[in-house]
C-alpha cells in the first residue's frame, strides 16, 4: 500500500502523539484493549444492569472484579495473572469454568495475552474521564499498531466508526498505488509484475504455446466462436513468417469482428442479470428487454469509453431527458414530448442504456406497493454496487458492516438517490441500427395467439353476464356491469362468476391471464424501451403494466431516513442522498458541510451519482473491471470475489499488477479494446497449459494464484452450442433484434410452468432453423424456465449476479452431449456438411477434424474412426430410427382455485403447424448416420469441450 501521508496528517500524528503522552502505557493499554474486549465478551453476563448477574460476578469496575463471585474471591489479583482465576477461566483451563462458554466466543491467543499483560502491570483501571481523552487522542492517529482508520460518515455507533482494519484487508478503498513500476527492462508490463512473484517463489513461467493452441484461444476469447479451417491454415503461414505481427495481426482482426462484442456481452449480461422476463409470481414479459442487449453489443463493438457506458446505463434517461429539455422550454410541450416518446437517436440510446436498472426479477403481486418499492430500490442498489464496484451492498442494510467500512447510513444515502426513480415502459423510437427482421410473422404469430385467447374468454365472460343479467332481472333491477358491481355489498349482486361451473370459472381465469400475458407481448412490436424515469412515488403497482406519470408533482421528493433494522416500518435518522464515504473521494456536488452530498431534487441524483462511479479516481470502479477483464481472460481473477472487495472477499494475487492496469486503464481513455491488446500480447497470457514443473506446482501453487501457466477451461455453455453450430454450417450470424428462440427438449417446453392464477403458455420456438440457429447471446430467456442445454453446462441464474460461471464438469453434462436431440441433430447437420464437402471417407475425417478441433487427426486417430464409422453403418442398417412429432395443441388439466375441483382447457401452438424442424435421423441414409455418430464423438472429445 502507499505509506506516503499528506503533511497535515503528520502534523495531526505529531499532536495526538503529544496528547497520547499525557497517559501512561497501563492506562492506554486498558482503555483501548482490555476494556472493550471486556466490554464485549463479559458484561453481556458480568455487568448488564436488565440482565441477573452470573455467579454473582460484577465485572464493571475494579473494585467489583477485586470483590470477586459467590464462589471465587481470586478472580483477580493485580500483578500475579497467575493467580488470577479470570485466566483459568479465559483460557479454558477448567472444563466447570470455560469463559466466554461458547466456542465461537472464545478468546484467542492475542486476547488472553493481552488480559495477562494488564494484570500483570498492576491491573490499572483508570477514571472514565482519562479514559474519553485516551479515546479522543487515539482516534486522532490515522494508523496505529492495531491497524487503520478509515474516516466514514459514521457509524450508528462510536464504536464502529472508530474501529481499525488491517491495511491489507481494505485495500479496495485506498486510492490506485502506482508506487510500484513495472521493470524497464521487462519486454511487457503484465510479465513484470507476473514474473516478480514467479521469481520470489522460485518457479518458472510455462514455455509458450503453439500457433494452434493460441488461435482457438484468442477466437474463443475474443469471439466465443472456433476459428474455421481456413482462418487456421492463414494465421500459420503468417505466424511462420512473423509471430509477433501474425499474433498482434490477430488479436486487431477479432476485435474488429461483430462477433467480439456478442461474447463480450454475454459476459456483461451474466453480471447485469439480462433476461426477457420479469420472473416472480407472474414471470411477465419485458417485451423491450432485447434492445437494452443490442444496445450492451453495439457499445463493445463501438468500444464506448467504460466511463460513458456507466453513466449512461444508470443515469441514461437523466441525460436524455436533459437533452429534450434543452431543446422543449415549454414545460408541457417538453411532458407532451416525454410521453409520446418524441426523442432523438441518441435520445433514445440513453434510454435504452437505463435498461439496466430493470434488469432484475420484480413483481409486485401480493405485496404492498411501499414493500415492492422497497424490493426494487434494494435490488437496483445492490445490482450498481455489485456491478460497478465490487461491492455488496446488501451487507449494510439493516446494520453498520460487519467487517467492511461502510455504514448503514451510506447505505440509506445511496438508497435515497434512487428514491425518485419509477418503473417505466417508455416510448423510444427505433433506431437505425436495430433490426426488426420478423416484426411482421412475430406480430401476426401473437395477434393469433391473442385473439384465440379473447374469443375464449369473451364466451366464457358473455355468459358468465347474461346469468348477471337474468339475476337482476328476477329481483326487478336495473343490470350493473361487472366493473361497477365490484365493490357492492354481496346482498346486492350476483354471486362471483354466477351462471359459470367449476370448469368454466377455472377456463375464464386462465383465458384472461392469457389475454394478459399476448397483450404485453405485442409491445415488443412496438417503439418501447423498458426504462426508468423521476417522478413521485405511484399508490399502486402492477408489473402487468408500467408507465411514465408526467402529470406528477414535479417538486415532490422523498423523505429518506435509515431504516432499522432494514424495515420501511421503522424509519429513523433522516438522510439526504450521498455516495460512499470510505472512499474518501468527494461527490461532484459535495458541499463544505458534506463531500459526499447528491442533490436533494427530484431530478439529477442518478447522474451525480453515476458522475461520482465514473470518476477517474473511483478507485474501486476501476479495479473491479480491470478484474473482471482479466477474470474472462484467465479464467481466474486476480482478486478472487469480483463482485465483493470487502474485508471477507479474497485479497488479490497480485495487487501491484491490479493498480496499475487500473490506473492505465483510466488514464487511456478507459477502453476495453486497448486492455484487451495489453493482457493478451503478455507472455503470461501466451503461456503453455502444460508446464514442465507441473507435479511441483500442485502442491506448492495449487490454484496457478502465480499463473505459471494458461489454466485450462471448459467452454462456456453457449460457446458449446454456437461453436457446434459453427463446425456444422448451421450458425446465421444476423446481428440484433428480437429474441430467437432455438428448438428445446420438448418435455421441457411443454411442461406446465405455475405463474400467479394459472399456467405460463408453453414455449414455442421459432418456426425456421435459420431463425433458431443465431447465437446464444440472442436467444429467448425465460426466467421461470431455463434453457435445459445450456443450464446444464451452467448458464447462470439470471435472478442474480453472476460474477463468476461455476465451470464444474458433472455427469448430466456427459449424459446431455451423447443424448441430447440438441447434440444429434448437431451431427446429422456435421455430417451433412461433410458429405457435402469431401467425397471419401477419408478426406470425411480429415475435414471433420479441421472443422472441430483446428488441426488434422493423427495416422491411427484416422483409422480409427473409419473402422468406427464403419461399425457404426453396420449398425444403423437395422436400425428404424422415428421422426419426432410436433403437436399443435394440448390439453392442460389445473385445480379451480375456489371449489378445488380439476377442469381442463385446450392450448393451442401454432408455430408447429407449418414448423420447419432440423434434418432428423429418420431422414437420412444409414451411410450418413453412421458418420454422424462420428461427428457425435469429436463432440464429446475434452479438445473439442475445452480451450487450452
Amino acid at each position: 500500500m502507499n505509506s506516503r501521508i499528506p503533511l497535515t496528517l503528520l502534523t495531526g500524528f505529531a499532536l495526538s502523539s503529544q496528547a497520547l503522552a499525557e497517559f501512561s502505557d497501563e492506562d492506554r493499554h486498558f482503555t483501548l484493549k482490555v476494556l472493550p474486549l471486556l466490554t464485549e465478551k463479559c458484561f453481556g453476563c458480568h455487568g448488564d444492569p436488565n440482565q441477573k448477574l452470573k455467579g454473582g460476578l460484577d465485572m464493571t469496575s475494579l473494585e467489583k472484579l477485586l470483590h470477586g463471585g459467590d464462589n471465587f474471591t481470586n478472580v483477580l489479583v493485580p500483578g500475579d495473572a497467575e493467580a488470577s482465576f479470570l485466566m483459568t477461566t479465559v483460557r479454558w483451563d477448567d472444563e466447570d469454568y470455560e469463559m466466554p462458554p461458547k466456542e465461537n466466543d472464545r478468546l484467542d491467543e492475542k486476547q488472553i495475552a493481552d488480559l495477562e499483560q494488564w494484570i500483570n502491570s498492576g491491573a490499572t483501571w483508570p477514571e472514565e474521564s482519562v479514559q474519553e481523552k485516551i479515546y479522543l487522542a487515539e482516534r486522532e492517529r490515522e494508523v496505529t499498531d492495531e491497524g487503520v482508520l478509515i474516516k466514514t460518515s459514521g457509524g450508528l455507533a462510536d464504536t464502529w466508526t472508530y474501529r481499525r482494519y488491517q491495511a491489507e484487508d481494505v485495500w479496495a478503498f485506498r486510492p490506485l498505488d502506482r508506487s510500484v513500476e513495472p521493470v524497464a527492462q521487462s519486454a511487457h508490463p503484465v510479465d513484470s509484475f507476473i514474473s516478480a512473484k514467479m521469481e520470489e517463489a522460485g518457479v518458472a513461467k510455462a514455455p509458450q504455446a503453439d500457433a494452434r493452441t493460441l488461435l482457438r484461444r484468442a477466437y474463443f476469447d475474443l469471439t466465443g466462436l472456433p476459428p474455421t479451417p481456413e482462418a487456421t491454415e492463414s494465421f500459420l503461414t503468417a505466424y511462420a513468417a512473423d509471430e509477433e505481427k501474425a499474433w498482434t495481426d490477430l488479436i486487431d482482426q477479432l476485435l474488429d469482428s461483430p462477433q467480439y462484442g456478442e461474447r463480450w456481452a454475454q459476459h456483461w449480461l451474466d453480471i447485469a442479470r439480462y433476461a426477457d422476463t420479469g420472473g416472480m409470481s407472474n414471470d411477465y414479459e419485458r417485451s423491450n428487454a432485447w434492445r437494452y442487449r443490442d444496445y450492451v453489443i453495439r457499445s463493445l463493438n463501438e468500444d464506448k469509453p467504460y466511463d460513458q457506458f456507466i453513466m449512461e446505463q444508470i443515469a441514461g434517461d437523466e441525460l436524455a431527458d436533459t437533452s429534450l429539455r434543452k431543446r422543449t422550454p415549454d414545460w408541457d410541450q417538453y411532458q407532451t414530448a416525454r410521453e409520446e416518446g418524441h426523442y432523438s437517436e441518441k435520445e433514445a440510446e440513453l434510454l435504452i442504456a437505463s435498461g439496466f436498472l430493470r434488469m432484475g426479477p420484480w413483481d409486485p403481486a401480493m405485496v404492498k406497493v411501499e414493500e415492492a418499492r422497497q424490493m426494487y430500490l434494494d435490488d437496483v442498489i445492490n445490482s450498481v454496487g455489485q456491478t460497478f464496484l465490487s461491492t455488496t451492498m446488501r451487507c449494510f442494510k439493516c446494520h453498520d458492516h460487519k467487517f467492511d467500512p461502510l455504514p448503514a447510513r451510506d447505505y440509506y444515502r445511496f438508497y435515497a438517490s434512487f428514491a425518485t426513480t419509477q418503473l417505466a415502459e417508455r416510448q423510444a423510437p427505433f433506431l437505425e441500427v436495430e433490426e426488426r427482421a420478423g416484426f411482421e410473422e412475430g406480430k401476426e404469430l401473437v395477434e393469433e395467439l391473442l385473439s384465440y385467447a379473447t374469443e375464449k374468454k369473451d364466451e366464457l365472460f358473455n355468459k358468465q353476464e347474461d346469468a348477471a343479467k337474468a339475476w337482476y332481472a328476477e329481483r326487478g333491477k336495473p343490470y350493473v356491469t361487472l366493473e361497477e358491481r365490484k365493490d357492492l355489498p354481496d346482498e346486492e349482486k350476483p354471486p362471483r362468476m354466477v351462471g359459470l361451473d367449476h370448469i368454466e370459472q377455472g377456463r375464464l381465469k386462465v383465458r384472461e391471464q392469457d389475454v394478459w400475458i399476448w397483450t404485453r407481448r405485442l409491445e415488443r412490436y412496438q417503439p418501447m424501451v423498458q426504462s426508468v424515469y423521476n417522478g413521485p412515488d405511484s399508490k399502486w403497482a402492477n408489473a402487468r403494466k408500467l408507465r411514465m406519470n408526467t402529470k406528477g408533482n414535479a417538486d415532490w421528493v422523498p423523505n429518506s431516513t435509515i431504516l432499522s433494522g432494514g424495515s420501511i416500518e421503522a424509519p429513523g435518522v433522516p438522510v439526504t442522498p450521498g455516495v460512499l464515504s470510505a472512499l474518501g473521494l468527494p461527490s461532484p456536488t459535495a458541499s463544505e458541510s458534506d463531500p459526499y452530498k447528491l442533490p436533494e431534487d427530484q431530478f439529477g441524483r442518478r447522474r451525480a451519482l453515476a458522475e461520482w462511479i465514473a470518476h477517474p479516481d473511483n478507485a474501486l470502479t476501476a479495479r473491479s473491471i480491470v478484474n473482471r477483464i482479466w477474470q474472462y481472460h484467465f479464467g481466474k481473477p486476480i482478486a478472487g470475489t469480483p463482485n465483493n472487495f470487502g474485508v471477507k472477499g479474497a485479497k488479490p494475487t497480485h495487487p501491484e499488477l491490479l493498480d496499475w492496469m487500473a490506473a492505465d486503464f483510466v488514464e487511456n481513455g478507459w477502453t476495453f479494446k486497448r486492455l484487451h491488446r495489453l493482457i493478451m500480447t503478455s507472455d503470461t497470457y501466451r503461456q503453455s497449459a502444460q508446464h514442465p514443473d507441473f507435479d511441483k506446482l500442485v502442491n506448492g501453487d495449487p490454484n496457478n494464484d502465480l499463473f505459471a501457466y494458461f489454466p485450462v477451461r471448459r467452454l462456456t455453455a453457449e460457446e458449446i452450442r454456437d461453436g457446434m453450430l459453427q463446425i456444422t454450417g448451421e450458425l446465421n450470424l444476423a446481428q440484433g433484434g428480437l429474441p430467437a428462440r432455438p428448438e428445446i427438449n420438448m418435455e421441457v417446453a411443454l411442461q406446465p410452468r405455475m405463474i400467479q392464477f394459472s399456467l405460463a403458455p408453453a414455449y414455442q420456438p421459432s418456426p425456421t432453423p435459420e431463425e433458431r440457429n443465431r447465437r446464444s447471446v440472442y436467444g429467448y430467456r425465460v426466467r421461470g424456465m431455463a434453457d435445459p442445454f445450456l443450464e446444464t453446462f451452467n448458464q447462470p441464474n439470471p435472478n442474480d449476479s453472476c460474477a463468476v460461471r461455476d465451470a464444474a464438469s458433472v455427469s448430466p453434462q456427459a449424459f446431455t452431449l451423447m443424448n441430447s436431440d440438441l447434440v444429434t441433430d448437431r451431427s446429422i447437420a456435421f455430417a451433412l456438411r461433410l458429405e457435402k464437402e469431401a467425397a471419401t471417407r477419408d478426406e470425411q475425417i480429415t475435414r471433420a477434424f479441421q472443422l472441430a478441433l483446428g488441426r488434422e487427426p493423427k495416422a491411427d486417430e484416422a483409422a480409427k474412426m473409419k473402422d468406427y464409422i464403419a461399425e457404426m453403418e453396420n449398425y444403423h442398417q437395422d436400425s428404424h430410427p422415428t421422426k419426432r412429432e410436433y403437436p399443435t395443441k394440448i390439453t392442460r388439466t389445473l385445480i379451480e382455485e375456489f371449489s378445488g375441483q380439476p377442469f381442463q382447457y385446450e392450448e393451442i401452438l401454432p408455430v408447429f403447424e407449418n414448423y420447419q424442424p432440423d434434418t432428423q435421423a429418420a431422414e437420412v441414409p444409414p451411410a450418413t448416420r453412421a458418420l454422424a455418430d462420428f461427428c457425435l464423438v469429436l463432440f464429446n472429445c475434452n479438445e473439442f469441450v475445452h480451450l487450452y
